[in-house]
């Protein structure tokens, strides 16, 4: 086992435990850090917890998540990577962060790539695009070494915050139909949380990959009723979707607060919303990237018990 430390920051989530995973695979050494009292505890907030728990660091993949709201956002992500990168330059390490895609904003080619302009109309978009940036001008201003992964919206093993989990999967388990905000019938890429870690992992040792944003690799395009039927197939179900009428999304974010940070992201589903991954494909031509009738059945494995 070579010494050089891989940090993972958010370990705790259902991509920090993939990058993991994957790691232990190639038997890495692993430091991994969550804002819980589960390994390494830091606040990321703080420039003091950040260093500490990047200190000494070869490697560190920046793959928390942070509560699904866009004035967290606006005022956390910036903070946090900043400290981050900061950390990164005083140690010297490699910094490989995990980002979406909500900085790309409608109307978008079809598929579109690493090049797409990017004009965010969403505050989440904006909040993000303000943390790549900061990303991106240090490793211009060469203050750090590092590469940007994007990941598409996300399914698989422990995926509490995909969009198949949260009122689609958790309400199938309970034998309840499974529910959604936007059309069943629009053609979508997700990403499968085991290849995105996989995929981070690969990046983080080729040294060609720094200085690059990377587009994670996703399935084929599929619709919502397309990946229902999968869900159906492995839980031997026959639940049909139901679309959220137009009034109630009026009325329900009043009360909701999750309805109302979803809804300034519909313009994703409002048409067919396809992510390129041939720059990764090119570049690693053996990966494997998972079927989705294998990540969901990783994913439906992952939540049976939680749920019983």
């Amino acid at each position: 086992m070579e010494n050089k430390i891989h940090t993972v920051l958010g370990a705790n989530g259902a991509i920090g435990k993939a990058v993991i995973k994957e790691l232990e695979i190639r038997q890495l050494q692993i430091r991994k850090v969550s804002s819980k009292p589960t390994w390494v505890q830091a606040d990321l907030l703080r420039k003091v917890d950040a260093e500490k728990a990047i200190d000494g660091s070869s490697y560190v993949y920046l793959c928390i998540g942070l509560p699904y709201n866009a004035k967290i956002w606006e005022t956390q992500w910036p903070q946090i990577m900043q400290n981050v990168i900061d950390a990164c330059e005083k140690s010297q390490a490699k910094l490989i962060f995990l980002d979406n895609i909500y900085m790309y904003a409608s109307p978008l080619p079809i598929p579109f790539d690493e090049s797409t302009p990017q004009n965010p109309h969403s505050k989440k978009g904006k909040a993000r695009k303000q943390t790549a940036d900061l990303m991106i001008k240090a490793l211009r201003d060469k203050k750090i070494k590092g590469l940007i992964g994007r990941s598409a919206d996300f399914y698989g093993e422990g995926a509490v915050n995909s969009p198949f989990y949260i009122s689609f999967l958790e309400r199938m388990l309970q034998d309840k139909g499974p529910q959604t905000l936007v059309s069943a019938d629009i053609e979508h890429t997700y990403a499968d949380v085991l290849d995105n870690g996989r995929a981070l992992v690969e990046l983080a040792l080729n040294d060609d990959c720094y200085g690059e944003v990377w587009h994670l690799p996703v399935g084929e395009p599929i619709t919502t009723n397309g990946m229902l039927a999968i869900f159906n197939e492995k839980l031997g179900s026959n639940f049909k979707v139901s679309v959220m009428p137009t009034l109630l999304k009026k009325i329900l974010p009043i009360f909701i607060p999750m309805i109302k940070e979803a809804k300034e992201m519909e313009y994703q589903f409002a048409q067919k919303y396809v992510m390129s991954d041939n720059k990764f494909r090119k570049r690693f031509p053996n990966f494997h990237v998972s079927n989705y009738q294998d990540g969901v059945n990783r994913m439906v494995e992952s939540f049976k018990d939680i749920e019983k």
